[in-house]
Order: structure tokens, then C-alpha cells, then sequence
């Protein structure tokens, strides 16, 4: 795979299932694990990374999910669909080699939740897709350790599309925040959807820039536009430039 992966772990409860995702990981290639606020201090530690330990020891941890998703270009949230009002399209895993293969390239994070709730509403929309790993109706979710394997399983089914001669560049996810930070900025002072929250805003306008699908230098001039309108640029923005 040429795609650079990243698992990302949200609030993981047993020590050995992060264990045996980062040995599903090892067994397909994987090393990138990250994880958000684990409920066990000594989760590195788990028996059940036979094989793995060296991506247990180098496994980041962070204190929140936009943190872990900072440099990325791609965010799966992979969740049931059960309950779920989403905005994000909706990759079933055996579609999804396909469906990477008509996206940038660059570093894509695999979200996971956590074994008893999942990920939550906020985490998924922070996403630029949704992942669903289809299952019988009367059992709709798998283990945790489960999905990673099989995740992982199915990303290595196929081989990685040749590269395009002329490669578009997608801003990382933090690249992106800072343009919705300056948006939402603009919306309140121009006094414009007021009547939302700076949540609401601020999740209106990721819907709107997921949904746009902007290349990198698009969301930098609108960042500057913002930024411009908003009286911290003396001179317009001519060109697109960080």
C-alpha cells in the first residue's frame, strides 16, 4: 500500500484490545497507532500484542481526537449505522479500496471508538467519511479488535492504484480547522447565523468544505478572503498562498 495509514483509538477501555489491534495492524503492514485517552494507564503493556510491541512502544497518545488527526488529509469514522443521522458519505468496507482510490493521496486516519458507546456524534462529524463494516442486523457491531483487523484485511485485498501524473495536494485536518476557525470568525461578525451555536457554526461549515472537496490552495485563498474581510490582511487576497 502507498497510502500512509494511521489507526486511531478513541477512548479505549481494555488494554488487551488495543494490544491485539496494534498485532492486526503488524499482520498487514501497519505501524502508525494512535491513541486518544485510554481508560488504563498501562495499556502498552498488553499480552495480546504478540509481535507488536514495537508498535505498542511507539504508539502516540493524545488528548483528543482533532489532535490525532492534526496532519491528516482523510478521516474514516468507522461506526454502525444503527441510530445514526450522518452528513459524510457512507463507505461499506468491502468498497472501500475503491472508493481511497479516487481521493488524494496522503496520510489517512482509521478512527475507531470505544468499546462500549462507540464513537460519538461529535467524533464522527469531525470525519471525512463514515466506514461501516456490514453485519447482520441483529448483531450490528463488532469487537474492537475485530473491526481493526478486518479493516486492515480489506485495505490489503488490493493493490494501490498507480499515482496521478499531477497529483492534487488536500489540506491536513488541522490546516482545514484553522480555515473553519476563520469562517465561523466571519460569520459572527458579519452577524450572520447568530441564532447557532459556535458548534453549530463550526459543524455547518466542515459539512460545507467536506462536501466541496477543495483542494489545498482553494481553502488557504479562503482562509485569506476571511482573514481580509475581517481586517487582519492589509491587501486582498490575490493569489492562493498559505
Amino acid at each position: 500500500m502507498t497510502r500512509d495509514f494511521a489507526v486511531v483509538l478513541v477512548s479505549p477501555r481494555d488494554p488487551n484490545n488495543i494490544g491485539a489491534a496494534a498485532r492486526a495492524m503488524a499482520n498487514f503492514g501497519l505501524t502508525d497507532l494512535r491513541v486518544v485517552t485510554p481508560y488504563a494507564p498501562s495499556w502498552r503493556d498488553a499480552v495480546s500484542a504478540v509481535g507488536a510491541q514495537d508498535i505498542m512502544q511507539s504508539a502516540r497518545l493524545f488528548d483528543s481526537l482533532p489532535q490525532a488527526l492534526s496532519d491528516c488529509v482523510l478521516t474514516l469514522a468507522t461506526t454502525a449505522l444503527k441510530n445514526r443521522r450522518l452528513d459524510q458519505p457512507v463507505i461499506a468496507l468491502p468498497d472501500l479500496p475503491v472508493w481511497l482510490a479516487g481521493q488524494m493521496q496522503g496520510k489517512t486516519a482509521l478512527v475507531f471508538g470505544n468499546e462500549k458507546t462507540g464513537l460519538s456524534n461529535d467524533d464522527i462529524g469531525l470525519c471525512t467519511a463514515v466506514l461501516h463494516i456490514p453485519t447482520r442486523a441483529k448483531q450490528p457491531s463488532v469487537n474492537l479488535a475485530q473491526a481493526v483487523i478486518l479493516t486492515c484485511y480489506e485495505l490489503s485485498r488490493q493493490a494501490a492504484p498507480a499515482a496521478a501524473a499531477h497529483p492534487l495536494e488536500r489540506a491536513t485536518f488541522a490546516q482545514t480547522e484553522l480555515v473553519i476557525d476563520e469562517l465561523e470568525g466571519l460569520m459572527v461578525q458579519s452577524g450572520f447565523r447568530t441564532d447557532y451555536t459556535p458548534a453549530q457554526r463550526k459543524a455547518l461549515l466542515r459539512t460545507l468544505v467536506r462536501k466541496a472537496e477543495l483542494e489545498k490552495d482553494d481553502l488557504f485563498f479562503l482562509k485569506n478572503f476571511a482573514l481580509y474581510v475581517r481586517g487582519k490582511l492589509t491587501e486582498p487576497p490575490h493569489e492562493h498562498t498559505p
